[in-house]
């Protein structure tokens, strides 16, 4: 289960509102081994694409770098869908990279809601979380 806090939620979905129709791409941090995504790192989607999302290689070396300063690591990965719905594609099953993380997409098709979802992605194999909203 993914908990998450709501001022974070509205961040991520800011993110994905502003950068529509590309998707938008960031990362959650908190502290290691906690679970607790704690700080909002909103990351270029490289790609510049509707359909598609890359951290830019510098810029995700060096949150890699930063992340291992503070004792942090990624809790929560998330990007948006613009046209779909919030469920990883075959795409992002490819690139998902950290089994431990938790995969958050929002989806921004609808311009007056948005879908808000958390899944596992361990080995290709997809695993929707229950996600509990906490202040």
């Amino acid at each position: 289960m993914l908990r998450i806090r709501r001022d974070l939620v509205d961040q991520i979905v800011a993110h994905a509102r502003r950068d529509h129709p590309d998707e938008a791409c960031g990362v959650l941090a908190g502290p290691a081994g906690s679970e607790r995504p704690e700080r909002f790192i909103p990351m270029l989607n490289a790609a510049r694409s509707p359909t598609f999302y890359e951290f830019d290689p510098a810029e995700d070396f060096k949150l890699h770098r930063e992340l291992e300063a503070n004792d942090e690591e990624r809790v929560v990965i998330y990007h948006s869908h613009t046209a779909t719905e919030a469920y990883p594609s075959r795409t992002d099953v490819k690139i998902a990279g950290y089994p431990d993380a938790h995969y958050v997409l929002v989806s921004t098709r609808d311009p007056d809601s948005h879908e808000f979802r958390s899944y596992r992605i361990v080995d290709g194999e997809i695993t929707e979380e229950p996600v509990e909203f906490v202040d």
